[in-house]
């Protein structure tokens, strides 16, 4: 086992639990998480799912989760309880890698290499840059610094990616967003900001509490369609006026990583159109 896999593997590690984030803590050199900081960000804030961050409905499960059990499968493996978990994801990457690095027939080490980079591809760097953006974004020390580890080790296995032919499916088949799309209200808006691969924003509980504040309104504390529908209820113009800026700030990040990577690219559209769809005149009064 290479330092390279077992890096991996314990950055992954850092997500699945407190006991486990603890358990990796010193060979990585971060401190001990506290129970509550893995809670606040590993649950309330940023699930690590990629069905959250890829699927159509922001959820966990569902078409996002399928898409990666699918993978499991492919792979003649019994997909975990949750495939679409960041650890499974990561630890099953460092595994085809080990697994490579180890058989001695040239041919199966070329279709572990292949299917390895299959996964990253499809499931696993589509969503991780904005995802550590987000968890950063939340403020806590320990987990901000697992952040900082986290996104030189992945961006050092993207540079090692042939070219692809054509974007991951979960960005190909997510739904197109345009300003003449019926139905979309109030309810419409909520649905589009809480689900990253439709707007291009990730919006956590915390971010959600913050934006009322920056808005002059109050923060309900609930689930996150709830705290925006509030916030919108009670002035919607300083809403969508929040709302914009966020949108607009997730499209810069995505920009500064747009040179050479069209995911990012992808990404930055989608904030550009969400930044679009807010200003137009049949938004809710």
């Amino acid at each position: 086992m290479t330092p390279r896999w077992e890096l991996l593997r314990a950055l992954g590690a850092v997500a699945d639990s407190p006991a486990a984030a603890r358990a990796v803590a010193g060979p990585l050199g971060l401190a001990p998480v506290s129970d509550a900081e893995h809670t606040e960000a590993f649950v309330l804030n940023c699930p690590p799912y990629a069905a959250v961050y890829l699927g159509p409905d922001g959820a966990l499960g569902g078409e996002g989760a399928d898409r990666a059990a699918g993978f499991w499968r492919a792979l003649g493996l019994t997909p975990p309880a949750e495939p679409d978990h960041l650890t499974a994801l990561l630890a099953l990457y460092a595994h085809l890698g080990e697994a490579a690095a180890d058989t001695g027939r040239t041919a199966t080490a070329q279709a572990l290499t292949r299917a390895r980079l299959s996964l990253f591809r499809e499931h696993l760097w589509p969503w991780l840059p904005a995802y550590l953006d987000a968890v950063a974004d939340l403020g806590l020390p320990v987990l901000a610094a697992w952040a900082g580890l986290t996104r030189p080790a992945v961006a050092a296995e993207s540079a090692g990616q042939p070219a692809w032919p054509a974007l991951p499916l979960a960005l190909r088949a997510a739904p197109a967003e345009t300003g003449s799309r019926p139905g979309t209200g109030l309810r419409g808006l909520v649905d589009l900001l809480t689900t990253p691969v439709r707007s291009g924003v990730i919006l956590t509980r915390r971010r959600l509490a913050a934006g009322a504040g920056e808005a002059g309104l109050g923060h309900r504390i609930g689930e996150r369609r709830y705290a925006l529908r509030a916030m919108f209820s009670q002035d919607p113009h300083a809403t969508l006026a929040w709302a914009a800026a966020e949108a607009a700030r997730w499209q810069a990040r995505h920009r500064r990583r747009a040179a050479g990577d069209e995911v990012a690219g992808w990404w930055a559209d989608r904030a550009a159109r969400t930044i679009d769809l807010l200003q137009l005149p049949h938004q809710p009064r």
